[in-house]
């Protein structure tokens, strides 16, 4: 019987004699640092998160490499390199060893070593893709913007590196943003005031936290090289995106829509991403009529946002427009099966409905293509309503060690685990959670947090104030209340019925005005 996986998520664990910094991406040996970075820092992260079990082919390309499509014998080849960046013996190995015909597994197991201090908490993901789609347009986008051309906007620097940067960011894999941020780090050091750079930079940095899971500090300093061409170029609509972003990527929801707003503004045809990123924010906040509108706009602009599809149909979800969501959902499913969005969205959709027969099948589907962690969150779902509470946990454990900093997986996994989290740990994160929340301006889901939590320690009462105030913040997904297991203790409490209900009169006002300004082709089928 293998090893539990080591708790403590994004922490820094022990290999033998090696050092894991999950968070910083530091792998130290007797106080060296190790050149281990990229994917193959991914892969160690990965069977870190899994002890000394065996881990399949298909699992490692799930978690290292989805969306990218890949075989085995890229698989080998990134083992064979981290065997080397480790200085380990494929054929004597000390750290991973290759299991003939089944996958590889770590030679001891992993110990986790306490924190020295706490990381920054990152927002909360629900189950599925809203908090995602914007952000991932944003990223892609930025390969091949613009800058908006004010009067007193400098011009782009035709510098060669700049452009492979941008070629390097555009592919959207983590070893490929490491190379375009190399690239535009070497510019700014021989032109500290370049715009595309530090602008290319910002959009990288971002995406280091939201797309490949480093540390909230990278987004820090997205928004400080954001700001500094803002104060230089006030009318830059690229800058504001980029500070839109930033603030995106911390959590800090209502910062965020004035920057992309402004982003807007300024440069209407060019930035129907930070449109894009603004619908996404809205819905979040419970602004659909507002989130329908901003998207189906965005699709007028100059290039139409990744994702646009499933983004619409989310909204339309929201609004009760289920069929026609369904429809936009399952076409992209279909068509599209290296959609990580999409492979997520579908069966998720059949989920929300109580159609969890239809929802497995789906989700089995989905287990064979590229894979996204809200795919093993929603794997976690399914099995709680199934009571089976040791596949939960372990799906769980799968999403957070995808996405390390994520807090919903990390939370879900700890209080599901084998041995789950005790009565301090428990203190600590709800603390935690409220000096974030208190002050407003971030994600409503994060109160659902606070609720689940509130839970595990018994205090339905402190469980139902936080659904509450997720509800009073903008939360409008009904169907994933009355649907998740995570909430059943609730399901008796009158409070719990009540807040439902507030939801669908919210709702109900969002709708009737979408449909007293009339639906456009296409989801007019819908009433």
């Amino acid at each position: 019987m293998s090893e539990a996986p080591p708790a403590g998520g994004a922490g820094r664990h022990r290999l033998l004699d090696l050092e894991i910094d999950l968070a910083r991406r530091h792998v130290a040996r007797g106080g060296t640092r190790l050149d281990v970075g990229g994917l193959s820092f991914d892969l160690l992260a990965f069977l870190l998160g899994c002890g000394t079990r065996v881990v399949s082919f298909d699992e490692l390309i799930a978690a290292v490499w989805a969306p990218a499509v890949v075989n085995e014998e890229t698989v080998t080849q990134r083992v064979k390199l981290l065997r080397q960046a480790l200085g380990d013996d494929g054929r004597n190995p000390r750290y991973v060893r290759s299991v003939r015909g089944r996958g590889y597994q770590l030679c001891a197991p992993p110990q986790a070593l306490a924190d020295e201090v706490p990381p920054r908490r990152m927002r909360s993901r629900r189950v599925g893709a809203l908090v995602a789609l914007a952000l991932a347009t944003l990223a892609a986008a930025f390969a091949t913007w613009r800058i908006a051309s004010a009067p007193d906007a400098p011009a782009a620097a035709q510098d060669e590196r700049l452009q492979r940067a941008r070629y390097y960011a555009g592919i959207g894999q983590d070893d490929d943003n490491e190379r375009a941020i190399a690239l535009y780090e070497e510019v700014l050091r021989e032109a500290p005031a370049d715009t595309d750079a530090r602008l290319g930079l910002a959009f990288a940095y971002g995406a280091r936290v939201c797309l490949y899971n480093r540390g909230p500090d990278w987004s820090e300093r997205a928004l400080a090289l954001a700001q500094d061409v803002i104060a230089e170029q006030p009318r830059n609509s690229l800058a504001r995106a980029a500070a839109g972003y930033a603030h995106d990527c911390r959590g800090e929801i209502d910062a965020a829509i004035a920057d992309y707003e402004r982003a807007v503004a300024l440069d209407p045809q060019a930035r129907a991403d930070s449109l894009a990123s603004a619908a996404n924010l809205y819905a979040a906040k419970g602004r659909l009529a507002d989130a329908l509108r901003a998207d189906l706009r965005s699709q007028e602009g100059a290039m139409r946002p990744r994702f646009l599809d499933l983004q619409i149909a989310r909204v339309l979800e929201l609004l009760g427009f289920t069929a026609a969501a369904e429809r936009r959902y399952e076409r992209v499913f279909r068509l599209y099966p290296d959609n990580v969005f999409g492979n997520v969205d579908y069966p998720r959709c059949l989920f929300l409905q109580g159609r969890l027969a239809e929802s497995s099948a789906a989700l089995e589907q989905a287990r064979q293509r590229p894979r996204h962690p809200d795919l093993a969150l929603l794997e976690g779902e399914l099995a709680l309503l199934r009571g089976d509470r040791a596949a939960a946990g372990e799906a769980f454990e799968r999403a957070a060690a995808m996405r390390p900093h994520d807090g919903r997986a990390a939370l879900l996994a700890a209080l599901h685990a084998p041995t789950p989290a005790d009565a301090a740990w428990i203190a600590t994160r709800v603390d935690e959670l409220h000096a974030s929340l208190d002050h407003g301006g971030e994600w409503p889901d994060g109160w659902l947090d606070v609720a689940v939590l509130e839970l595990a320690r018994g205090s339905s009462a402190a469980a139902l104030d936080a659904v509450q105030r997720a509800v009073d913040a903008g939360y409008r997904d009904r169907a994933y209340l009355q649907t998740s297991a995570l909430f059943r203790a609730l399901a008796a409490e009158p409070r719990f019925a009540a807040t439902l209900d507030a939801i669908g009169r919210a709702v109900a006002r969002e709708r009737d005005a979408v449909l007293a300004e009339g639906l456009p082709a296409g989801i007019a089928d819908a009433k």
